[in-house]
């Protein structure tokens, strides 16, 4: 999910009375636990208590729900999605939110604030600050989108990715890229391959890229031990490259066989709203810095958030806010800016995540879980590399890599200190790292909920006037046809 859209999970620490808990005998279907009584084990056991342990899998129904909604009713009813997608959105976290509240009171409050308080607001407010500020860099001149130039704008956005995030990128190319390409017939497989290459993988070679490479920094994985996925991401990009150049080539002879359209006017290519540049270095070094500094905590309605994330939020909405009034209204109108795409991801996120949290907390308890199953099969690095990779095309990546970079720890280093146990990791079982970051990053672009910013390009090209395909439509006529095999392809070399 960009540079950016980390998300640091460290040890629930319940501190509810035990009083404040019902058992699951009183709540839905769904949630019910009645073997468990869930008052005496927090009681008993308070500050180890995982509620992950007792979640029955009936729980990520409202997930699903959410899913088959943002993938269905844009297909069957565009027109009322279009007018009702907040509600639905909200009624989707009703679902979770009333049973899991009644059943489990304390601990399901504690859960939704936690996900609320140090995943949403970090995760909305830094795409706020980026789409803000990128959306007052213009690219002005004659730019028309050939297969050459769209490939070599293409390549640009995939080495900018792994330095300003993959959100930052994408934010900062859609547009220009939107408006070379205004003029061909055939735009939607560019807007994909934009989403596979600069919102995704281009994101692989440093923790500032992809919000799963941040958290391995954060938890002692060297800044440029990524490097060594380099050739990983050589292998896939070029492929994606190379298969995008042609079917660029082969719609632009049937569509414009004597070239772009010539008014006989070339006008000089020249950047207006550079000084955004240094908002978007500012947004880059504060989320950098917010990883390497300790703060301490602030405790929010029982939610321990380290302060210095409150402060790089401030400072993001600060940037935003200084972009806003530094920048001139005809710069954004000339860009075609408009609020819509950050405000239907805000809405849609919110439900997301919401409804995410029983299917997080069931991966968090690992071999405990309901998908023990799931976690005792993944011994080898292929095992690693599928299976936090799909996990990561529809969950959030960046608690899937923590969940299996954890487990990896537990499996070659038990009872070890976490410093010395990845330092091993990096070196000894450098393979199963390998597999579990570039199966997180890769996969992020298997669906439009893998990762941040492909919700919003695809917004943005819907607003430009480029048809976007359906939630399914994506993945059967782009990701399986073209990320599927590649990921075999290098899952087999590498793997």
């Amino acid at each position: 999910m960009g540079l950016l859209m980390w998300i640091a999970i460290d040890g629930i620490h319940i501190t509810f009375a035990a009083d404040t808990v019902l058992s699951g005998e009183l709540g839905a279907a769904a949630f019910s636990t009645p073997a468990v009584d869930v008052g005496a084990v927090v009681e008993h056991d308070a500050d180890h208590f995982n509620l992950g342990e007792i979640l029955p899998l009936g729980s990520v129904i409202p997930f699903a729900c959410m899913l088959l909604s943002i993938a269905l009713l844009p297909l069957l009813a565009p027109e009322f999605w279009h007018h009702h997608f907040a509600k639905v959105s909200a009624f989707s976290a009703a679902m979770l939110a009333v049973p899991f509240l009644v059943v489990y009171r304390g601990l399901a409050f504690y859960e939704i604030l936690h996900i609320l308080l140090a995943d949403y607001i970090p995760f909305i407010v830094l795409l706020w600050a980026l789409y803000t500020v990128s959306g007052g860099i213009l690219l002005r001149g004659t730019l028309r989108g050939t297969p050459v130039v769209n490939t070599t704008l293409l390549v640009i956005g995939t080495v900018l990715a792994s330095w300003m995030g993959t959100t930052g990128a994408a934010m900062l190319l859609i547009r220009p890229f939107l408006r070379a390409n205004s003029y061909r017939k055939s735009r939607t497989f560019m807007v994909v391959f934009f989403i596979f290459l600069v919102a995704n993988i281009g994101g692989s070679l440093t923790p500032l890229g992809d919000p799963p490479l941040f958290l391995g920094f954060l938890h002692g994985v060297s800044f440029f031990w990524t490097f060594n996925i380099l050739p990983h991401m050589v292998l896939v990009a070029t492929v994606l490259l190379v298969v995008y150049f042609f079917l660029d080539l082969n719609f632009y002879r049937k569509e414009a066989p004597e070239g772009p359209p010539d008014d006989g006017v070339k006008v000089p290519l020249r950047l207006d709203g550079t000084h955004n540049f240094l908002f978007l270095l500012g947004i880059v070094g504060a989320v950098l810095v917010s990883g390497i500094v300790d703060w301490g905590e602030i405790n929010t309605l029982g939610v321990h958030r380290a302060a210095q994330d409150w402060a790089r939020d401030g400072f993001l909405i600060l940037m935003g806010v200084l972009s806003l009034v530094t920048t001139s209204f005809k710069i954004r109108d000339d860009n075609d800016f408009t609020w819509f795409p950050i405000v239907e991801v805000a809405y849609l996120f919110v439900g997301i995540f919401i409804t995410m949290v029983p299917c997080l907390l069931i991966l968090k308890a690992g071999p405990k879980g309901e998908l023990a199953f799931l976690i005792n099969s993944v011994t080898e690095p292929v095992h690693y590399f599928f299976v936090t990779g799909i996990l990561s095309a529809f969950l959030d990546n960046a608690p899937t890599y923590l969940t299996f970079f954890n487990t990896a720890l537990g499996s070659f280093y038990p009872g070890m200190a976490e410093s010395a146990a990845v330092d091993l990791l990096m070196t000894e079982n450098a393979i199963f790292l390998k597999a579990i970051s570039t199966a997180a990053v890769f996969f992020g672009a298997f669906s439009y909920i893998g990762n941040a910013p492909n919700f919003m390009v695809r917004s943005i090209a819907e607003e430009a006037g480029t048809p976007m395909p359906s939630f399914f439509g994506y993945m059967f006529k782009y990701s399986i046809v073209f990320l599927a095999p590649t990921f075999v392809v290098m899952a087999l070399l590498f793997f």
